[in-house]
């Protein structure tokens, strides 16, 4: 069943993107197309619920700073994710980051009923990392909470989907005084100081499509929310026409251009670590399942190498032993020189005995290219909040 699901997913992806023709694919993106109205009337209709507070928002009493974008996947999120994370800890902020769990492994329904009949102890969310330990792995955490858990050390990361609920536990349990929405824009039970939205350089706003017909969870029009902006993905080339564009939504967010640089390659087993420079020439095989492996290979190739053969699957899918190990018979078949994965993808790799190719993952972190002050402005926002009024006006 879920090889048949996941195998759906992907060709309404395609079809979603063009990439299918024929006649059953017309028929879908046909009604495709009727739904993404329906979704598009929901959505204002949630959002205009919210503003005339017919649906309230939660107020935590600390820092609350959202993440997130108007495009389901692809716009290199995590890494941004990270980048915050790290900053604010080094700021002197205690930071938990809340993620909803996106695919991680739940109980079986009947369990978790005796499970929530038979135990009284108070509510407690999916402890990804206390901060000093991760304590679930990738299959109960989610690919994108346990990757971030590994590479922060002294940051909380909470599962749950109630993530109003796991941010009281991050504050009264946890002690901590900033929390991190990952993927938050579109939560809005919880208020956000500070809406921070990614634009892909690549593909801004999708095919310009409503989900279900497109990628866009919201109209562009709804940038409007947003607190900074960032476009991921950049070049040196000018991104003046997306910047004049995604001014005619918000004339007031302080816009941030920033790329994802890869760093090095790491041995998925051993840890070993390896220069750019290694790629050069080398003949390997790409294997992933991410919403862009578009921008995956592009980078491999930029970097030098040679992309013998690849293997794409469903974001978020979790391979199978088999899955890779045929793919790694493959490529010894071909003598390539090494499979290069993701990191996200790293983490919901299988044990194999044997490993007939070597495989690495390219580390990605973020670099900012423009807006250097608006980003440490940012920050200083964050870690160093001003009072509403100078104290001596209270004495006045």
């Amino acid at each position: 069943m879920r090889r048949w699901f996941e195998e759906f997913e992907q060709f309404a992806i395609e079809v979603i993107l063009g990439r299918r023709g024929g006649k059953r694919a017309a028929i879908l993106r046909s009604v495709l197309h009727t739904l993404s109205h329906v979704y598009a009337a929901i959505v204002q209709m949630r959002l205009w619920l919210f503003r005339k507070r017919i649906f309230r928002e939660r107020q935590l009493g600390c820092l609350v700073i959202s993440i997130g974008n108007l495009t389901v996947g692809g716009t290199g999120k995590t890494p941004v994710v990270e980048k915050f994370a790290r900053a604010l800890q080094a700021g002197g902020r205690r930071v938990a980051i809340l993620s909803r769990g996106y695919k991680s492994k739940k109980l079986p329904l009947l369990k978790r009923l005796v499970y929530n009949l038979t135990n009284r102890e108070p509510y407690k969310p999916r402890i990804v990392s206390d901060g000093q330990a991760i304590l679930l792995d990738s299959r109960m955490a989610g690919d994108e909470p346990y990757m971030l858990a590994v590479n922060l050390k002294n940051v909380i990361v909470l599962v749950d989907k109630n993530r109003v609920a796991s941010g009281l536990y991050a504050i009264e349990k946890m002690g901590c005084d900033t929390l991190l929405l990952d993927d938050g824009m579109q939560f809005l039970h919880l208020k956000h100081r500070l809406e921070i939205v990614l634009v892909d350089r690549q593909a801004p706003f999708g095919n310009e499509f409503l989900l279900p017909r497109g990628t866009l969870r919201e109209p562009p029009k709804n940038l409007r929310r947003a607190s900074y902006i960032f476009i991921t993905k950049s070049t040196p080339e000018s991104d003046a026409e997306l910047i004049e564009r995604i001014r005619e939504y918000n004339r007031t967010a302080e816009i941030i251009e920033c790329a994802h640089r890869p760093q090095y390659l790491e041995h998925v087993q051993t840890g070993e670590r390896l220069p750019l420079e290694w790629l050069r020439g080398k003949y390997i095989g790409a294997f992933s399942a991410i919403a862009s492996p578009e921008s995956f290979e592009k980078a491999l190739r930029e970097l030098g190498a040679n992309i013998e053969l690849s293997r794409h699957f469903a974001d978020h899918h979790r391979f199978t032993e088999k899955e890779l190990s045929n793919f790694m018979t493959r490529c010894s078949n071909r003598d390539i020189d090494a499979i290069i994965t993701t990191e996200k993808d790293s983490v919901r790799l299988p044990r194999i005995e044997k490993w007939e190719v070597p495989m690495y993952f390219l580390r990605v972190e973020i670099e900012i290219l423009t807006g250097h002050e608006s980003w440490q402005s940012c920050v200083d926002r964050i870690c160093k909040p001003q009072p509403l009024m100078p104290p001596e006006r209270f004495f006045a």
